[in-house]
């Protein structure tokens, strides 16, 4: 399995992005995919995820601005990044935890607390006032 970002880039506060994580090598059927964030000197941070009922959840921290969504077609993930500030500034990266069998620990709200077995490169975001 490969996960590949893009969309970040550089923008002033208030601006928007659409981040993209392509996925690839990818046949299972049940999962649980987000978005993580990371600035210098924080910890990472779980922002959005989707599991395979395509039940969604948003970080306090982003929600009203962020909103996540998934082509199963083209299987990519989206973050759509509105009012974006300069804490925002970070870089996002894309995971993927997923199997064939329908584990309840796979399903949101729980999975956002797994280790998540793939991981894609990262895309920086850099918001300035």
């Amino acid at each position: 399995v490969q996960l590949v970002e893009s969309g970040g880039g550089s923008v002033q506060a208030g601006g928007s992005l659409r981040l993209s994580c392509a996925a690839s090598g990818y046949t299972y059927s049940r999962y649980c995919m987000g978005w993580f964030r990371q600035a210098p000197g924080k910890e990472r941070e779980g922002i959005a995820f989707i599991d395979s009922s395509r039940s969604t959840t948003i970080a306090d921290s982003v929600k009203g601005r962020f909103t996540l969504s998934k082509d199963n077609a083209k299987l990519t993930l989206y973050l759509e990044m509105n009012s974006l500030k300069p804490e925002d500034t970070a870089m996002y990266y894309c995971a993927l935890r997923a199997s064939n069998v329908d584990y309840p620990w796979l399903r949101l709200p729980g999975c956002r607390s797994l280790d998540f077995s793939y991981w894609g490169q990262g895309t920086q975001v850099t918001v300035s006032s």
